[in-house]
């Protein structure tokens, strides 16, 4: 049954994006306490590698309309701007009867990203387009797809069923598996990538590649939204396809009309993060405390010591070696007690049902994974045959690989902020259920952000918003930043299944 929390995001989410229209315009990895070529390509175009040229230069046709895509074979596609870059995208019959949907790789050389594309329920020629990831760092976006916001679900064993409540009742609707290693993304060579900055190029490129190519999205207003680790990936991914539009307004090319970001549960500062996490599980924050007082005591005197030795060795002068050691004694003192508890860290009025390892405390996650690994759905969705191992939700060595880059500690709302100072709206909601990327972080670190509409957001008091009459949580707005808080909703935005 679907949670009051997810309905009033869609509306809030919904909201979001119609009024930019008008205006023209984790689930995480298992955390370190609780874990221990499609052979029947058939090329449209190619491009050698070439100067950046003009759309009217002749180097470039585009494909115009997703109605030439096949069910049988892959159309490859790409853009003389980037001349790394191809697309290979077929349509696939699956998951939503009511709508076109589509699935297909970004190639980048030796580097392969996998998406999924469903057009809008709505009006697809005129509604907006959304861009979703998922989180980890090294997290599928099927999760969010047959868990969350997707146009189906996988709850059982006997496959998907639709979901009424989707995203793309209103919008086209992208999902990603990003960076390669992740879900049915891969790589040749031991290709990989370890930080967003890098991450962000590939998905910047593909946006601007897709809509060139497909220009019945030209102007179409498009906003870009993830959860948990999406706090670090969306503001520099929505960054990146920013700043690229001067270089696609150069090229004589239409710029992404990026309207707005969507932040879930957010991992956008862990430095705010670290004193929430004591709120969360020595207050009523969010449910009644769950530590015993000699556990918050001492988790109270590490906190101060927590934070000068992450200000001195992480903000002030970044020292790889020191601000490491930092991380490990915050984490041990104050997250390790938070496992010990046995509780949902995405929810925590609940305890973890199973190895968090292997069902992120959602056993639904098994179904996913046996779905997605029928020899059947691959086939429909063009999974790459190279991909013969077992489907896997979240990727281990990814999220370490982006551990040992450091990247994770580094804080991200400085892009939101430039992103508002340029007139790109973002919303900011959180399930007040969950533990790991909470309510309590996210509300600071939007206080506490530099910005010319930081004095407004900070004036504004918390108030209630509905749904249907009933009260779905608190929010504040001033000048395109929105904070909202979910009742009852986890790390997902959802209480049940």
């Amino acid at each position: 049954m679907l949670s009051l929390g997810l309905k009033a995001l869609g509306l809030l989410s919904v909201a979001v994006a119609a009024n930019a229209s008008k205006q023209s315009f984790l689930s995480l990895n298992a955390p370190r306490y609780g874990r221990d070529k499609q052979s029947s390509q058939a090329p449209v175009k190619t491009y050698a590698q070439s100067h950046t040229a003009s759309y009217d230069d002749g180097l470039f046709t585009p494909l115009e309309h997703l109605s030439v895509l096949s069910t049988e074979q892959f159309t490859t596609f790409g853009h003389p701007v980037f001349p790394n870059y191809n697309v290979r995208i077929k349509k696939s019959d699956f998951c939503d009867g009511t709508v076109n949907a589509y699935t297909g790789y970004i190639d980048i050389e030796a580097r392969h990203l996998f998406f999924y594309f469903f057009e809008s329920r709505s009006d697809p020629a005129k509604d907006d387009v959304i861009f979703w990831t998922n989180g980890g760092p090294g997290c599928s976006s099927s999760l969010g797809l047959f868990m969350e916001l997707g146009p189906c679900r996988v709850l059982t064993d006997n496959g998907s069923t639709y979901h009424p409540e989707s995203w793309n009742s209103n919008a086209n609707l992208f999902f990603i598996d990003q960076p390669v290693g992740v879900g049915f993304s891969y790589a040749e060579y031991g290709e990989k990538v370890s930080t967003t900055e890098e991450a962000a190029k590939d998905i910047a490129a593909f946006v601007a590649i897709f809509f060139e190519n497909f220009s019945q999205f030209k102007g179409r207003p498009f906003h870009m939204a993830g959860e948990s680790y999406g706090g670090k990936y969306i503001p520099i991914f929505a960054s990146e396809v920013f700043d690229q539009n001067a270089k696609l307004t150069a090229a004589g090319l239409t710029p992404i009309n990026l309207q707005s970001v969507m932040i879930g549960n957010g991992m956008t500062d862990y430095f705010t993060m670290w004193p929430s996490y004591v709120d969360m599980m020595c207050s009523s924050a969010s449910v009644f405390p769950i530590q015993s007082i000699g556990a918050c005591v001492r988790m109270k005197q590490a906190l101060p010591r927590c934070q000068k030795w992450t200000i001195d060795s992480c903000i002030n002068q970044f020292d790889a070696m020191s601000c490491k050691a930092a991380r490990d004694f915050c984490d041990q003192e104050l997250e390790a007690t938070f496992f010990e508890t046995g509780k949902n860290p995405y929810d925590i009025s609940k305890d973890c049902e199973g190895n968090i390892a292997e069902t992120l405390c959602y056993p639904v996650t098994k179904k996913i994974t046996s779905y997605l690994d029928r020899p059947d759905v691959r086939s429909t969705l063009g999974v790459d045959p190279s991909l013969t191992g077992n489907f896997s939700s979240c990727s281990n060595s990814v999220g370490e690989d982006f551990n040992l880059a450091q990247d994770e500690l580094h804080e991200t709302y400085t892009h939101v902020a430039a992103l508002l100072e340029r007139g790109v709206r973002a919303l900011i909601y959180v399930g007040t259920y969950d533990w790991i990327c909470n309510w309590v972080g996210n509300e600071r670190w939007t206080l506490g952000m530099e910005w010319t509409g930081r004095e407004a957001f900070v004036k504004e008091e918390l108030r209630d918003w509905k749904v249907a009459g009933e009260v779905a949580g608190q929010t504040r707005s001033a000048n395109g930043l929105t904070f909202a808080t979910i009742y009852g909703a986890g790390h997902m935005v959802r209480s049940s299944w």
